[in-house]
C-alpha cells in the first residue's frame, strides 16, 4: 500500500516539482529556437516513435524471445520518454526545450503508434491481435500537468524575478 500511494501520489508530485526547476532554467527563447529550427525536434521525435520500436522488434526476433516477454520489450520501446527523460537531459546539461519538445511530440503521437504496434507486436507473435485503445483524455493531462504546467510555473517565476 505504501509503495502504490508512493508511486501515485509521490511520483507525480516529485516530477511537477523537478519540471518547475527546471522552468526556471528555461525561457520562450529557447522554445521559439527549437520551432524557428525544428531539425533536432523532427530528427528526436522519428528516432523515438519509429526507430526505437523497431529496435525492440529487432532485439526480440534477435534474442528469440518467449512471445510474452517479446511483445513487453516492443511495449516499452514503443512508449515516449516522459518528464523522467527530461530530468535526465536536465542532469546531462542537455538541450533540456528540446526534451520537453520531443517528450510533447512523442507523447500525443503514442496515442495512435503505441495501439498500432501493440498490435503488429501481438500479430507477430501470437498470431492474433487484440482491441488496443490508449487512455486518450489522461495521456494529454498527464503531459499537461507533470510536463508543461509545471515548466511554464518555473519560466514565469524565472521572467518575473528577472523583471524587477
Amino acid at each position: 500500500m505504501g509503495q502504490s500511494l508512493f508511486i501515485s501520489i509521490g511520483l507525480p508530485v516529485s516530477l511537477f516539482i523537478i519540471m518547475i526547476g527546471m522552468g526556471l532554467g528555461l525561457t520562450l527563447g529557447d522554445f521559439a529556437k527549437e520551432a524557428k529550427h525544428p531539425r533536432a525536434a523532427i530528427v528526436g521525435s522519428i528516432g523515438q516513435l519509429v526507430v526505437l520500436p523497431a529496435l525492440g522488434f529487432l532485439v526480440a526476433w534477435g534474442l528469440g524471445l518467449p512471445p510474452a516477454i517479446a511483445v513487453g520489450l516492443v511495449i516499452l520501446a514503443a512508449c515516449p520518454g516522459g518528464a523522467t527523460s527530461n530530468v535526465i537531459t536536465y542532469l546531462a546539461r542537455g538541450n533540456v526545450a528540446l526534451s520537453i519538445v520531443v517528450t510533447a511530440i512523442a507523447s500525443i503521437a503514442t496515442i495512435m503508434t503505441l495501439p498500432l504496434l501493440v498490435n503488429q507486436a501481438l500479430s507477430w507473435q501470437l498470431g492474433k491481435s487484440a482491441d488496443v485503445t490508449m487512455p486518450v483524455v489522461d495521456t494529454i493531462t498527464m503531459l499537461v500537468i507533470i510536463v508543461l504546467l509545471p515548466t511554464g510555473i518555473g519560466m514565469l517565476v524565472r521572467a518575473a524575478s528577472a523583471a524587477r
